[in-house]
């Protein structure tokens, strides 16, 4: 009898499927848009330097998505409710803040993505993102929006091209190893925004608040947390092995030839050993894909969030005259995004490159108050923070502390 009691493999893996998803899907919004763009721009600009930050960083990201799922399992509840819960009104405000800011820039960054795929084909941006601006938001506040994502999902499968070109090209892979290894004492200011970058473009502010609210919403029980942490870390090797991929990718091509990607067209040029003269159609394709699967998340991530932090009415399931303040939110944030990208000779990659450093520049704000709420006993009970986590999740937080003061004293320095 007990060994019928034991749950077979076909029984764990329907149950894996059933809670894969939150850990996967957030891990992999790292290659959005401005994520590919700031691989590109650090690869073909400082060779294989970056992977050994990559490798780095990995750990604190799994610790870090492992927490916020783990205190959605628990509590049940979203980031924002739990913050205003265990710190009051004023450091809600502020930590919104640093949301509204921060996936703000994000959202301009993806409208950027869509400005510069348009480009590749050479259609202006005054037609592109107003379009796309429109189209989904229609998809998006109309509840249409399931059957668009898959076809978006789809076309983000692009990403797995560098995967294949870097096995086309068979860069030396010893070589790849030891300059990884080769540590740069730079303190200029576009390095250190580029370590920024990449920590920001590889863990969000707006993916920690997903990722806690999504195993919240799929009601998933505390016992098969390890599913979900099983989930986490598996999303997190694997959209760090497809950025490495793109650095390595871009590195390879361009860095030898002195090609420093600034533009949509120069990095697509990293996709030519795989495509030849379709390495620009592919690359945009991917762009475009990323980019507008990214829109239709982030602005309404942000306003579910500050709704849920301050006791608005939210969800489209109500109409515009129970939840204004969710829908005016959520509008105004497509419209600030929307005109600013449009404006003339704005340089979209260097765009999507600062947005990231700027999520970075505003994570430990809110890692802060996560390690917090992981560690207190009331909330969390016996599943506190495990030392390991403690200190994977710390050491980051200061790290990206370390660099931002490093940013804004090394002026001083130069």
């Amino acid at each position: 009898m007990k060994s019928l009691k034991k749950p077979t493999w076909l029984k764990k893996l329907l149950l894996y499927l059933a809670i894969i998803g939150p850990g996967l899907i957030t891990a992999s919004s790292g290659n959005d848009a401005p994520g590919i763009a700031t691989y590109s721009m650090a690869g073909s600009k400082y060779g294989y330097t970056f992977l050994w930050l990559l490798f780095s960083i990995s750990f604190g990201i799994v610790a870090i998505q492992s927490m916020a799922a783990r205190i959605g399992a628990v509590t049940g509840k979203g980031t924002a409710d739990l913050i205003r819960e265990r710190f009051g009104v004023k450091t809600t405000t502020f930590a919104m803040l640093g949301l509204l800011i921060a996936n703000l820039g994000s959202t301009i960054a993806q409208f950027a993505g869509v400005a510069a795929a348009g480009e590749l084909f050479g259609i202006s941006r005054y037609l592109t993102v107003p379009l796309s601006a429109l189209l989904m938001s229609y998809f998006v506040l109309g509840r249409n929006y399931k059957t668009v994502e898959k076809v978006l999902l789809v076309l983000c499968l692009s990403a797995l091209s560098y995967v294949i070109a870097v096995f086309i090209i068979k860069p030396n892979w010893a070589e790849v190893f030891q300059d990884s290894l080769q540590l740069s004492t730079s303190l200029s200011s576009n390095f250190i925004l580029s370590v920024l970058a990449v920590i920001g473009t590889t863990i969000t502010p707006w993916g920690i608040f997903y990722i806690q609210a999504s195993v919240a919403d799929k009601e998933i029980d505390v016992k098969d947390f390890y599913l979900t942490k099983f989930d986490v870390t598996f999303g997190a090797i694997w959209a760090n092995l497809v950025a490495g991929f793109i650095i390595i990718t871009t590195a390879y091509s361009l860095f030898p030839a002195g090609i420093v990607v600034e533009s949509a067209e120069q990095a697509a040029l990293a996709l030519e050993p795989l495509a030849g003269s379709a390495a620009k159609i592919l690359f945009a394709i991917g762009l475009l894909g990323a980019s507008l699967l990214a829109v239709s998340v982030l602005p309404l991530s942000t306003t579910y969030a500050f709704c849920e932090a301050f006791g608005f009415e939210r969800g489209l399931n109500r109409s515009v005259k129970e939840a204004p303040t969710f829908y005016a939110l959520f509008g105004v944030i497509i419209l600030i995004s929307v005109v600013f990208v449009m404006i003339p000779n704005l340089p979209l990659f260097q765009i999507m490159w600062l947005s990231q450093s700027l999520n970075a520049i505003l994570l430990p704000a809110i890692l802060y108050l996560l390690i917090k709420i992981a560690n207190d006993h009331v909330v969390m009970g016996e599943y506190v923070n495990k030392k390991l986590t403690n200190i994977l999740s710390i050491s980051l937080t200061v790290l990206i502390s370390i660099v931002t003061v490093i940013l804004l004293v090394s002026p001083i320095f130069s």
